[in-house]
């Protein structure tokens, strides 16, 4: 077993395979995830803890597993971050569901688009970017949430008045 945990310990400080940048990369895309995460949980929405966190490390991680081939060619950096961000759409579409008069899960679509970007930002070492993002995304989910419940009760408020003056 020392031998399995000497070379391991060898790998991974090796030149060859410098895995600690790639795991401080994806770490901070689920760290920077997870207060989105936690309050599209607390809102009981259909993605929450588990669901974005992942998507962040997920869209880190396609960019990451690439860079052997897109250090010297940027088009095809470009190229993978267009297929990550066709792929949120997809997982974003899945979010959304079409009632008889509303739509819902606009918000955690969109949110879960957000978290990838973060993702992204971090695999492309723009930790800077990420954070805005993030908070971007934290003040606009906690500030409106409230409103968008109350302009809603006022609309069911308008209803039941319209209602009583048919009756």
């Amino acid at each position: 077993m020392d031998q399995f945990y000497s070379a391991l310990n060898e790998a991974l400080n090796s030149d060859n395979f410098n895995v600690w940048p790639h795991i401080i990369t994806l770490a901070a895309a689920y760290i920077l995830a997870l207060p989105i995460g936690f309050h599209r949980e607390r809102e009981e929405r259909s993605a929450g803890l588990r669901t974005f966190p992942l998507v962040a490390v997920a869209s880190c991680g396609f960019v990451q597993a690439t860079e052997g081939v897109t250090t010297d060619n940027p088009e095809a950096l470009a190229r993978i971050i267009e297929g990550v961000i066709t792929g949120m759409g997809f997982i974003g579409g899945g979010a959304i569901l079409r009632l008889s008069t509303s739509v819902k899960g606009t918000a955690t679509a969109a949110s879960l688009w957000a978290t990838g970007a973060i993702g992204i930002a971090c695999a492309v070492n723009a930790f800077d970017v990420a954070i805005i993002i993030m908070v971007f995304a934290l003040i606009t989910l906690f500030l409106f949430s409230n409103g968008k419940a109350g302009a809603a009760q006022g609309e069911q408020d308008r209803a039941v008045v319209k209602s009583d003056k048919i009756v």
